[in-house]
């Protein structure tokens, strides 16, 4: 039942972009909202930042890096964790931010090694260079999604600030 709430809230104030975008990497002049509400894998994420407010934010000029979860992310959370967070806005605001960088990190712009990032909600987060990528112990499953604001790197994982 909650599922569906989700999915009709972002059906409801999703913009629509082509599902393109993330088949090739690249946004076709989409933001960082509009790509992210084109893609069904984001729904969870799309209804969370219309909840939290924080559409017009990643409509803003940026630039942003965004580690997006999916919505398997969302949903290996225990059970009624994005429930709760619906019904607390400055927690669900606060790990959101978490998951912004201020400006257009790609992928080449990372040095092999482990580096702490300053995310947009003020704490630290640690971005790992090896055989994969990873943030906080997420692992980015595809990155430079380029938007006309910033950069989109799906991850597997939902990242929580200490």
């Amino acid at each position: 039942m909650f599922k569906s709430s989700l999915k009709a809230l972002a059906i409801s104030t999703a913009l629509v972009a082509p599902a393109a975008a993330f088949a090739d990497g690249h946004a076709h002049g989409g933001d960082i909202v509009d790509i992210a509400a084109g893609n069904e894998a984001f729904s969870t994420l799309v209804a969370a930042v219309t909840a939290a407010g924080l559409v017009d934010t990643l409509k803003g000029d940026g630039p942003f890096t965004v580690f997006a979860p999916t919505d398997d992310a969302f949903a290996a959370l225990p059970e009624g964790t994005v429930e709760a967070l619906l019904e607390d806005i400055p927690t669900l605001t606060a790990i959101l931010t978490y998951h912004v960088v201020p400006g257009a990190v790609m992928s080449g712009d990372l040095a092999v090694g482990c580096n702490e990032v300053e995310t947009v909600n003020g704490a630290s987060a640690t971005i790992c260079v090896g055989d994969t990528v990873t943030i906080d112990g997420a692992t980015v499953v595809q990155a430079d999604i380029e938007a006309t604001n910033g950069v989109i790197h799906v991850i597997d994982a939902v990242i929580l600030p200490e």
